[in-house]
């Protein structure tokens, strides 16, 4: 029987590994046990998870394809500000009109930046950096610099409106939503001819390129549909926040960035899953629960975030290593 090395325990069983590891530490104390496992906070935890599990299924297409996209939370902000604007309209669009719009926002913008880099040849570092202050920019003229309100009754609320709060059922229509995307993606990206030309672009893109891929306009066709995704979790941010704030989601690409390293996807491309990415985003969203409720302030949450991101690079380049 073939042993295991530790590289590849730590690919299979890292995530995992790495979820029970925080959840045990913030368990210790008996105070905070008392409150941190129970049905009620695990129902917060999930619903916190949400916008960034939808994120990281977008950047784990754009990853595995060997890019990156820093302008993931700017375009959750974008759509969330689109998405209220047509709420708060003398005559507010329907809700199926609404989500559609806001969709189609962040796709249109995934493939704005799928198009400057892919026909273009520009880095994806570069062209998505650019496009966190367009998008960031576009959001604030939208918003006119404030918080856009519409009617706290419109339907879109309800999508993460949590019910019966100290009880882990029924838990918001989002985390269903986000858990659905997850499946649909996950088959997308492991039973389809289009997932394997991702592994492949991102493993050797010219090698793809010879065997007869069509880099380009896969390239295009990755981003705007994790564009697509970014709109679907500015949608939750909308419903999470009832209203649309142009500042918000700041840093939140850091998170995203961090679930899918987190989850087992490689920086280098060609490597990743939609499961790992998952359980990465869930990693994040109990280290920020449980930090509130260990009682850390703001600034300590912030430099363990920091921590676990630069953690999760090193996670990354170890994996990689070939030995000698």
């Amino acid at each position: 029987m073939k042993h295991l090395s530790l590289r590849q325990i730590v690919s299979l069983f890292g995530p995992f590994l790495g979820l029970l590891f925080v959840v045990i530490i913030f368990s210790i104390k008996p105070e905070v046990r008392e409150v941190f496992l129970t049905g009620g906070n695990f129902k917060i935890i999930f619903t916190q998870t949400v916008i960034v599990a939808i994120g990281a299924l977008g950047m784990t297409l754009i990853i595995v394809s060997g890019g990156i996209d820093l302008s993931v939370g700017s375009v959750v902000a974008l759509t969330s500000v689109v998405g209220a604007r047509l709420l708060a309209l003398p005559e507010p669009w329907g809700t199926t009109g609404v989500i559609a719009v806001t969709i189609l926002a962040g796709a249109l913008v995934g493939a704005i930046n799928g198009t400057l880099i892919a026909a273009l040849r520009m880095m994806p570092f570069i062209v998505t950096l650019g496009m966190m202050g367009v998008a960031r920019g576009a959001a604030k003229w939208l918003g006119q610099n404030q918080t856009v309100n519409y009617d706290e009754k419109a339907p879109v609320n309800t999508i993460m409106a949590m019910d019966e709060p100290y009880q882990f059922l029924p838990l918001p229509t989002g985390v269903w939503v986000a858990i659905g995307l997850a499946l649909v993606v996950a088959v997308l990206l492991r039973q389809t001819v289009f997932g394997r030309h991702v592994f492949a672009i991102g493993s050797n893109e010219s090698t793809a390129r010879l065997c007869g891929i069509r880099v380009r306009g896969r390239k295009i066709l990755i981003y705007t549909l994790a564009g697509a995704l970014f709109g679907v979790a500015g949608l939750m941010q909308l419903s999470r926040l009832t209203q649309g704030d142009p500042t918000v989601a700041a840093g939140l690409e850091l998170d995203i960035i961090a679930a899918v390293v987190i989850g087992g996807a490689s920086l280098s491309g060609g490597t990743g899953s939609i499961l790992g990415s998952m359980i990465g985003a869930l990693i994040m969203a109990v280290l920020r629960n449980g930090s509130n409720q260990m009682g850390w302030p703001t600034y300590m949450q912030e430099i363990i975030i920091g921590i676990v991101i630069v953690l999760a690079v090193a996670l990354d380049k170890f994996r990689q290593h070939k030995p000698a």
